[in-house]
């Protein structure tokens, strides 16, 4: 059964998005798919569902949830941050992997896939943290 964590979730709207662990596109979930007493999804909580396709793409059908975020666990950035000698050393390797991911798909007119770009996008985010 496929899973993946809840990237937003508008209970408003009545529909939001799953990022999957498999890497593929993001799935739809409308709150038909929520199970029986569930509202709305925090950002972050870990489900798994079954796959429909339709004519707009993926769906999630059958949610079910499988664990839901820590409330006030502090972000792995806040609790401890890096010496700057390891900051150095982690720069200076996130450089590499952008020289080498990143930026050939930029110099040909192109966005890196999308698993690569999320991958990248979240360690620098995690660097960012550091940088603060």
């Amino acid at each position: 059964m496929p899973s993946g964590r809840v990237k937003w979730f508008d209970a408003e709207k009545g529909f939001g998005f799953v990022s999957r662990d498999d890497g593929g596109k993001d799935v739809f979930v409308h709150r038909d798919a929520l199970p029986e007493g569930v509202e709305e999804l925090a950002k972050g909580t870990k489900v798994e569902y079954s796959i429909i396709d339709t004519r707009r793409g993926v769906q999630a059908m059958g949610l079910h949830v499988v664990a839901a975020p820590q409330v006030g666990a502090a972000p792995a950035a806040e609790t401890a941050k890096r010496s700057p000698e390891e900051l150095n050393s982690l720069l200076q390797d996130l450089i590499g992997v952008l020289e080498q991911q990143v930026m050939p798909p930029l110099s040909r007119g192109r966005r890196p896939d999308r698993k690569t770009g999320a991958k990248i996008a979240e360690l620098l985010r995690a660097v960012a943290g550091d940088l603060e």
